[in-house]
Protein backbone atom coordinates (compact mmCIF):
# COMPACT_ATOMS: atom_id res chain seq x y z
CA UNK A 1 0.00 0.00 0.00
CA UNK A 2 1.53 3.29 -1.10
CA UNK A 3 0.94 6.41 0.93
CA UNK A 4 1.62 10.00 0.08
CA UNK A 5 1.70 12.61 2.79
CA UNK A 6 0.31 16.13 2.46
CA UNK A 7 1.01 18.36 5.43
CA UNK A 8 -1.47 20.90 6.71
CA UNK A 9 0.10 24.23 7.51
CA UNK A 10 -3.01 26.36 7.81
CA UNK A 11 -6.20 26.50 9.80
CA UNK A 12 -9.02 24.11 8.96
CA UNK A 13 -11.40 27.05 8.58
CA UNK A 14 -10.17 27.71 5.05
CA UNK A 15 -11.01 25.00 2.49
CA UNK A 16 -8.85 26.71 -0.16
CA UNK A 17 -5.65 25.55 1.55
CA UNK A 18 -2.94 24.65 -0.99
CA UNK A 19 -1.97 21.32 0.61
CA UNK A 20 -5.62 20.23 0.87
CA UNK A 21 -6.18 21.15 -2.76
CA UNK A 22 -3.06 19.18 -3.81
CA UNK A 23 -4.26 16.14 -1.86
CA UNK A 24 -7.78 16.30 -3.31
CA UNK A 25 -6.43 16.66 -6.85
CA UNK A 26 -4.04 13.75 -6.33
CA UNK A 27 -6.68 11.25 -5.18
CA UNK A 28 -8.17 8.75 -7.63
CA UNK A 29 -11.06 6.28 -7.51
CA UNK A 30 -10.34 3.53 -5.00
CA UNK A 31 -8.01 5.73 -2.90
CA UNK A 32 -8.66 6.74 0.69
CA UNK A 33 -8.07 10.15 2.19
CA UNK A 34 -6.79 9.59 5.72
CA UNK A 35 -7.20 12.60 8.02
CA UNK A 36 -5.88 12.66 11.57
CA UNK A 37 -8.83 14.53 13.06
CA UNK A 38 -12.17 15.76 11.70
CA UNK A 39 -11.53 19.41 12.41
CA UNK A 40 -8.26 19.23 10.45
CA UNK A 41 -10.22 18.65 7.24
CA UNK A 42 -12.56 21.62 7.73
CA UNK A 43 -14.07 23.54 10.63
CA UNK A 44 -17.43 24.03 8.99
CA UNK A 45 -19.86 21.12 8.93
CA UNK A 46 -20.98 22.23 5.49
CA UNK A 47 -17.40 22.32 4.14
CA UNK A 48 -16.63 18.89 5.64
CA UNK A 49 -19.75 17.39 4.12
CA UNK A 50 -19.07 19.00 0.74
CA UNK A 51 -15.51 17.64 0.63
CA UNK A 52 -16.51 14.14 1.74
CA UNK A 53 -19.54 14.08 -0.60
CA UNK A 54 -17.38 15.07 -3.59
CA UNK A 55 -14.86 12.37 -2.70
CA UNK A 56 -17.62 9.77 -2.36
CA UNK A 57 -18.89 10.65 -5.84
CA UNK A 58 -15.38 9.91 -7.13
CA UNK A 59 -15.35 6.57 -5.22
CA UNK A 60 -12.72 7.87 -2.81
CA UNK A 61 -12.98 6.80 0.82
CA UNK A 62 -12.38 9.02 3.85
CA UNK A 63 -11.03 7.83 7.20
CA UNK A 64 -10.56 9.90 10.36
CA UNK A 65 -7.91 8.33 12.58
CA UNK A 66 -8.45 9.96 15.97
CA UNK A 67 -12.22 9.52 15.93
CA UNK A 68 -11.87 6.07 14.31
CA UNK A 69 -14.45 6.90 11.68
CA UNK A 70 -14.66 5.28 8.28
CA UNK A 71 -17.12 7.32 6.24
CA UNK A 72 -18.00 4.31 4.10
CA UNK A 73 -20.23 2.89 6.86
CA UNK A 74 -23.64 4.20 8.03
CA UNK A 75 -22.36 4.50 11.63
CA UNK A 76 -19.29 6.35 10.34
CA UNK A 77 -21.50 8.82 8.47
CA UNK A 78 -23.56 9.48 11.61
CA UNK A 79 -20.49 10.01 13.80
CA UNK A 80 -18.91 12.22 11.15
CA UNK A 81 -21.97 14.47 11.08
CA UNK A 82 -22.21 14.71 14.86
CA UNK A 83 -18.50 15.33 15.50
CA UNK A 84 -18.29 17.77 12.62
CA UNK A 85 -21.13 19.80 14.14
CA UNK A 86 -19.37 19.77 17.52
CA UNK A 87 -16.10 20.97 15.94
CA UNK A 88 -17.92 23.83 14.24
CA UNK A 89 -19.68 24.75 17.49
CA UNK A 90 -16.35 24.74 19.33
CA UNK A 91 -14.78 27.02 16.73
CA UNK A 92 -17.71 29.44 16.99
CA UNK A 93 -17.34 29.55 20.78
CA UNK A 94 -13.62 30.29 20.52
CA UNK A 95 -14.30 33.09 18.02
CA UNK A 96 -16.96 34.57 20.28
CA UNK A 97 -14.76 34.41 23.40
CA UNK A 98 -11.83 35.95 21.56
CA UNK A 99 -14.02 38.83 20.36
CA UNK A 100 -15.35 39.41 23.89
CA UNK A 101 -11.81 39.33 25.30
CA UNK A 102 -10.62 41.92 22.78
CA UNK A 103 -13.57 44.19 23.56
CA UNK A 104 -12.94 43.87 27.31
CA UNK A 105 -9.23 44.63 26.90
CA UNK A 106 -10.00 47.61 24.68
CA UNK A 107 -12.49 48.98 27.25
CA UNK A 108 -9.76 48.68 29.92
CA UNK A 109 -7.36 50.65 27.73
CA UNK A 110 -5.04 47.71 27.13
CA UNK A 111 -2.99 47.49 23.97
CA UNK A 112 -4.34 44.99 21.45
CA UNK A 113 -2.04 43.38 18.91
CA UNK A 114 1.70 43.42 18.61
CA UNK A 115 3.67 45.88 20.64
CA UNK A 116 5.81 48.32 18.70
CA UNK A 117 9.57 47.89 18.64
CA UNK A 118 11.43 49.95 21.23
CA UNK A 119 13.08 52.78 19.26
CA UNK A 120 16.09 52.77 21.60
CA UNK A 121 16.70 49.10 20.75
CA UNK A 122 16.51 49.86 17.05
CA UNK A 123 18.94 52.77 17.36
CA UNK A 124 21.33 50.64 19.43
CA UNK A 125 21.20 47.82 16.85
CA UNK A 126 21.85 50.25 13.98
CA UNK A 127 24.79 51.77 15.85
CA UNK A 128 26.27 48.31 16.52
CA UNK A 129 25.85 47.40 12.86
CA UNK A 130 27.52 50.63 11.73
CA UNK A 131 30.46 50.05 14.10
CA UNK A 132 30.80 46.50 12.86
CA UNK A 133 30.91 47.74 9.25
CA UNK A 134 33.44 50.47 10.20
CA UNK A 135 35.73 47.89 11.84
CA UNK A 136 35.63 45.64 8.77
CA UNK A 137 33.60 42.90 10.41
CA UNK A 138 30.85 42.84 7.82
CA UNK A 139 31.42 39.16 7.03
CA UNK A 140 32.12 39.82 3.34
Amino acid sequence: MDALKFLRKESGKNTGRPELQKALEFLRAGDKLVVYKIDRLARSTRDSHNIVHELQEENIGVVFIKEQIDFSTPAGKLMFTMLGAIAEFERDLITERTKEGRERAKAQGKHIGRHGQDTRSIKRALKMFAEREKNGLSGK
